[in-house]
């Protein structure tokens, strides 16, 4: 899933004002630059309370310098916009930059509405995509799912039968089932979900009195004795014990169910659909039916994600979690009014059937592990085929709100550029068809998800959008193969899905549109870093959630990218890809496909950043200065101590600045605790800094990582410190 992120222009003014009022104070009293220097009696307090960018030799560190024009990989000119989330959203750590044309910079605050001249996709080659089902099977298909609903428009509601096969992957025999009832999420304000949540996702909220939820009137066994199951059926909240939380039920069978062999139940059910804002409802006529059916969770054998013992992985549907079921086969029969257009997982194997009143559509998918349809009179329906040496054939289907058809052409073009990249890095999208559904702007709610061969676009709102279209677009996607294929358990170890996309969703960005993600202010973002494994609900709200499984782990496979290079990094990411899709992988997993791809231990690197929650931190804490004469002549003794609060990388770059203008760089090990380092030199040091190209990804606290030497301790001291203790406050207030 995407989630949002907005502008405040009016804190990042105030933010950079302050900073450049404590730049402006630290840099006039008193002037930097070669002058007489009093001895330090101790270990110096920083002087300079702005936050150090690159620090060119000619003059001070200025925060400002962060938004300079950058080079892209492509060529063209960029820079990396700060993101900073407003209050109608959460970070997900994908950076807006801003494009821009050759004429020079823009402001801050300034947008293009759309790329100047992107290159266009790859072209296509011939392209047929077949329409059938695989010839072999790609997954185990544990299940096999017959659909038929209605969509009864004016009452908003379906109403569903659901005919399942469920195979026992295990090897013991299992004696009940479990199903999500994922509407009832949305019954009550008391459920563990709108609890969690506050009845809010992203920057939409729950209309007061719109609610919804999932009624299943019957289950029967389909095994030659139809036998009812409806009033066996237990209630279970094995997460939290909110007895007023129904999103999951236990259906003990008649007969247990013996490794290998089958069972089959049919379920009849409604659904009533609730004003859309996190995933599902409706939106005026606009439908998006995600979740809509009973679904029997995932029965994980032994080995699995590292289990011990095999068993069923139960859990409520949470404020911050999203899904995780088996792969198999959906058949699935739709019916709607007749002014209604349909957009859904998989493909159509017949033709619509029109009686004037209604409209049957019928669909197909293999080898997928949830199905969702949307549903609107409004539909501008666009398609087109597409196919590179990477990508044998698939159909791109476009579901457009009215607003947005002129933008037909943007839609296509990320779509096809995402598939295009993802093909070629990863391994091939095997699916017929993607379709992208575009929401009303009254639909934002259902916007921005992903669900196997089908993407919902942010909610058509704006009438000349900026680069969000496209970057959604691509991040979508880029779920079909960590989401979609590689289908990892988005309640426990949603790093693994939506930490990979938004990692990939950057380099399309980067390579297709010349969009650079600041890291530098991205990880200033992490103020509450926290373990990647943790279950979704584990965190300590959303605000933690989003801080963690999307922008820390972004930047947490960065820094493994720049620690193996690129090139492995690819190598990486596609033998992970390869080795594991449809097999539900875990945290374990990838680590050992990072060692078996770089022949080395990266134990160290996933104990911090990964199984724990730790971040870069490396602090200038002292400088002392001595002058002193050697062989007659004067020379400067200059200390400094440096310290490790956090986590450990190794090769720190450290610049030394003397009062002379020469500089000198070295590295350290960064392994100790403590270090002091000893430099003489015919110059006083002026000042000292870490890291100064920003090459460390997760060193998120870079206001210790500069010190200045000369500092006036009655005046300058005071003020800087007051200042760097406020805007530390204040970063952490208005970031998270």
């Amino acid at each position: 899933m995407k989630i949002r992120l907005g502008y405040r222009i009016a804190t990042w003014g105030s933010i950079f004002a302050l900073t450049f009022t404590a730049t402006l104070l630290t840099n006039v009293l008193p002037e930097s630059g070669p002058q007489p220097l009093k001895s330090a009696a101790g270990w110096l307090l920083p002087a300079d309370a702005a936050i150090p960018a690159v620090l060119p030799a000619d003059e001070p560190a200025n925060p400002l310098t962060m938004l300079k024009p950058v080079p892209s990989t492509t060529g063209r000119a960029v820079v990396a916009a700060p993101r900073w989330p407003s209050a109608r959203g959460q970070a997900d750590g994908s950076s807006t930059g801003i494009f821009l044309p050759s004429g020079g910079a823009l402001p801050v605050n300034a947008r293009l509405n759309e790329p100047v001249a992107p290159p266009p996709a790859p072209p296509s080659l011939p392209a047929r995509p077949a329409e059938k089902p695989a010839p072999k099977p790609l997954s185990e298909r544990i299940v096999e799912y017959h659909l038929s609903a209605e969509l009864d428009a004016q009452g908003k509601s379906i109403r569903g039968t659901a005919a399942l096969t469920w195979k026992n992957p295990g090897s013991v025999p299992v004696q009940e089932l479990y199903f999500h009832l994922y509407p009832n999420a949305f019954e009550s304000k008391k459920s563990t979900f709108m609890k969690e949540s506050g009845g809010k996702l992203r920057h939409d909220a729950s209309k007061e009195g719109s609610f919804g939820g999932m009624t299943v009137s019957s289950i029967k066994t389909l095994d030659g004795n139809e036998i009812e199951l409806g009033d066996r059926i237990e209630y279970v909240q094995p997460d939290d014990g909110n007895k007023d939380d129904r999103t999951l039920i236990k259906v003990p069978l008649p007969k247990a169910v013996g490794p290998g062999e089958k069972v089959t139940l049919r379920t009849d059910f409604s659904v009533k659909l609730p004003q859309v804002f996190a995933r599902m409802g409706y939106a005026g006529d606009f439908v998006m039916a995600g979740q809509w059916f009973p679904k029997v969770a995932v029965y994980e054998p032994k080995g699995v994600r590292g289990r011990a013992d095999e068993g069923w992985n139960l859990h409520q549907y949470h404020g911050n979690s999203e899904f995780y079921s088996d792969f198999g086969i959906f058949d699935v029969k739709l019916k709607v009014p007749s002014a209604y257009t349909v957009a859904a997982t998989g493909f159509p194997t017949k033709p619509v059937a029109d009686d004037g009143k209604t409209r049957t559509y019928t669909f197909y998918a293999d080898d997928v592990h949830d199905f969702a349809w949307s549903a609107s009179p409004h539909f501008v329906y666009f398609e087109e085929p597409y196919a590179t040496p990477h990508l044998p054939g698939v159909r791109i289907k476009l579901y457009l709100d009215p607003k947005h058809e002129r933008l037909k052409a943007r839609y296509m073009t990320a779509a096809k550029k995402a598939l295009a990249r993802y093909s070629q890095w990863y391994g091939s999208y095997p699916y017929s068809t993607l379709s992208i559904v575009v929401p009303p702007a009254d639909g934002n709610g259902a916007g921005g998800m992903e669900y196997p061969t089908l993407v919902t676009a942010w909610g058509a709102a704006e009438e000349n959008p900026s680069l969000e279209l496209e970057r959604v677009v691509v991040h979508e996607i880029g779920h079909q193969f960590w989401y979609g294929m590689v289908a990892s358990n988005e309640f426990e170890e949603a790093w693994l899905d939506e930490g990979f996309t938004s990692y990939a969703e950057d380099r399309i960005m980067e390579a297709e549109y010349g969009v650079r993600p600041n890291l530098l202010v991205e990880s200033s973002y992490i103020t509450n870093p926290a373990a990647l494994k943790l279950h979704s609900w584990g965190y300590s709200g959303h605000n933690q959630y989003a801080e963690n499984v999307y922008t820390r782990a972004k930047l947490v496979l960065k820094a493994m990218e720049r620690q193996a290079g690129l090139e492995t990094m690819d190598k990486i990411l596609r033998t992970y890809f390869q080795r594991w899709k449809f097999k539900h992988p875990g945290t374990a997993d990838f680590q050992r496909t990072v060692e078996d791809v770089t022949k080395i231990s990266w134990q160290d690197f996933f104990h911090q950043f990964i199984y724990n929650g730790m971040m870069v931190d490396y602090a200038v804490t002292g400088i002392k200065v001595r002058k002193a004469t050697e062989n007659g002549q004067p020379v400067y003794e200059n200390s400094v101590q440096l310290r490790k609060l956090d986590g450990t990388y190794h090769n720190v770059p450290i610049r030394f600045r003397f009062a002379d203008g020469s500089e000198l760089d070295k590295t350290w090990d960064g392994v100790d605790s403590e270090v002091i380092m000893k430099l003489n030199h015919a110059s006083p040091l002026a000042w000292v800094a870490l890291d100064p190209q920003h090459s460390i990804v997760l060193e998120n606290k870079r206001i210790n990582s500069f010190m200045k030497t000369e500092v006036d301790t009655k005046l300058s001291v005071r003020w800087n410190m007051g200042i760097v203790k406020f805007l530390e406050t204040l970063f952490g207030w208005v970031v998270w």
